[in-house]
């Protein structure tokens, strides 16, 4: 079997609509010849971000959506590296800057509508074309987090961004887990600077042409970026921008990158917005997160490696119990917040019991197959997971926006880029790597000179993605490289480090940031008074009731 037999055919996507598969050969909905490296945590994403801005000239193109951005989120940690001065200054230079922004709700429900705001007038001040998006379904969000960068001159160092990070507060942390200097605020828990662990890819290749399409879409959607009046009044007192000037016109894709053995698959979401207001580009909505998964999961027959913010839904779990019945070797390891990011009743205790719905269906379904797991810091602090990642038997990794709940394979608007590496003697190398690079933190593996794996991404520009030395990394991790062994050693780890804390953390603290996590314990009361919350807020369904009726996507 060809490992691209993982991946969805055009067919598979189902949605006709969109143009996002017309460059690819017949019959192939992602492109080949790529290369895409993972950068784990803001430090290194945005590190590298702002120096790949800051290289571009006239005639250029940056194309960014965002769900919230910060304009004085800095970059390096050094002054003048501000989002929005660093995105001003190339348009100033005549980059030609645009950016889809989600409008947001209101900022007293938890949202960021005065941050994202701020940020569109910010970067209009500059001269860059960055617009409040709000076409959305009834409660739901632009989720999408990408930047796209192309060269006029010079296509080969043409570059995407995809991932879960943000270009906000918070999300600038490291390895060390100490927090971003310009925090968001968060349950008491995580502390005043909470500790970050999320992940975003590099992607070099013809696959940049896919990620400037799914932008290019939704730009090009002739929709009232508002539907209510009083948000398009106010946009014109405010001087806002709210209707898109043209792009240029699209170039053509990036040539393959030398040496580059990655297919790379873009995976969305976009609900069906019902009334005769579906997206031109997707009618009735786009499944293809769902549809990805279900059919990776198919195939997954040794370990599926998760990390995400919210494992909520009984309707994603349910995919995963039927093939974890139907596979008795698979595993499945999930790493997850230690607890919701919000103090309210109203926020915390639907999730948990979207939490306690799903984890309880897959510890049912398989048992001691099945392992949950949080994140702690060195000072015992828990990390917040906003990693969206799954690696199934090193063959099909995903890193993107999209969460394992209802909400992100029906609901908001999503991507997620899915990598098959050609290379690799019976598995995916890209796969491998990621895998191994993540739980090298989680283990406290670090490589020789005091780093981790994931504490930086070195630009690729000019390079062969053969001079990238996996050695290290797989020296260090030499006990890991099994799927199932991975799984006994995040088991021994927690385990040890649980106990440390069982007894009073006294001796030395065990290697290791992992602690097992388990189904929430709510009463049938709680559960009860949850459960409408939970349906309709926090895990609705964007799905067109005939899907709905019969349980598909």
């Amino acid at each position: 079997m060809a490992r691209t037999d993982w991946l969805l055919t055009p067919d598979e996507r189902a949605n006709p609509a969109s143009r996002l598969d017309a460059s690819h050969p017949a019959g192939q909905a992602w492109s080949s010849g790529n290369h895409v490296r993972p950068l784990v945590h803001g430090e290194a994403y945005f590190a590298e971000l702002c120096e790949r801005i800051e290289a571009t000239r006239d005639g250029d193109l940056i194309l960014f959506t965002d769900w919230r951005g910060d304009p004085d989120e800095l970059l390096t940690g050094e002054p003048g590296s501000e989002v929005a001065a660093v995105l001003g200054a190339a348009d100033e230079r005549g980059v030609d800057v645009r950016g889809l922004v989600w409008r947001s709700h209101w900022d007293r429900l938890q949202f960021s509508a005065e941050e994202n705001r701020h940020l569109g007038q910010a970067l209009q001040e500059h001269g860059a074309e960055v617009l409040l998006d709000m076409r959305v379904r009834t409660g739901g969000s632009h989720h999408q987090k990408f930047v796209v960068i192309r060269h006029r001159d010079d296509p080969a160092r043409d570059i995407a961004y995809v991932g879960g990070i943000d270009l906000c507060h918070s999300r600038r942390d490291s390895a060390r887990h100490t927090g971003d200097p310009q925090p968001q605020a968060m349950a008491e828990a995580y502390g005043p600077t909470p500790a970050w662990h999320d992940v975003q890819v590099a992607i070099s290749g013809p696959a940049v042409h896919d990620v400037e399409t799914v932008f290019r879409e939704r730009w090009e959607d002739p929709t009232p970026l508002a539907r209510h009046p009083g948000r398009r009044l106010a946009d014109r007192l405010r001087g806002l921008d709210v209707i898109p000037d043209p792009l240029p016109p699209q170039a053509g894709p990036p040539p393959p990158v030398p040496g580059g053995t990655h297919a790379v698959q873009l995976l969305r979401t976009y609900p069906n917005l019902r009334h005769g207001r579906d997206y031109p580009f997707a009618r009735g909505g786009e499944r293809s997160v769902a549809r990805g998964y279900t059919k990776a999961l198919e195939r997954a027959e040794r370990l599926v490696y998760i990390e995400d913010q919210y494992l909520w839904s009984h309707d994603v779990a349910d995919h995963f119990v039927e093939t974890l019945r139907a596979t008795p070797g698979l595993h499945v390891i999930a790493v997850l917040p230690h607890r919701p990011d919000q103090e309210s009743p109203l926020s915390r205790v639907p999730q948990l019991l979207g939490r306690q719905r799903a984890m309880s269906r897959l510890v049912e379904a398989a048992g001691d197959r099945v392992a949950f797991y949080g994140v702690e810091n060195h000072d015992g602090r828990p990390v917040y997971v906003h990693a969206k990642v799954c690696v199934m038997d090193d063959q099909w990794a995903s890193v993107g926006s999209d969460n394992f709940n209802r909400r992100s394979w029906t609901h908001d608007s999503e991507l997620s880029a899915v990598v098959v590496d050609e290379s690799g003697e019976g598995h995916s190398a890209y796969a491998r790597r990621l895998r191994l690079t993540l739980a090298a933190e989680h283990l406290d593996r670090e490589l020789p000179g005091g780093r981790f794996p994931g504490d930086t991404g070195p630009l690729m520009a000019g390079r062969s993605p053969a001079d990238l030395d996996d050695g290290p990394l797989h020296e260090v991790m030499a006990d890991c490289r099994e799927p199932e062994a991975m799984f006994a050693a995040f088991a021994e780890s927690a385990r040890a480090l649980q106990a440390w804390h069982d007894g009073g953390r006294v001796g030395p603290r065990p290697p290791g940031r992992l602690r097992p996590l388990d189904p929430p314990d709510l009463g049938l009361v709680t559960r009860a008074a949850a459960l409408l919350p939970y349906r309709t807020v926090h895990d609705p369904d964007g799905r067109p009731k005939p899907l709905r009726r019969k349980g598909r996507y």
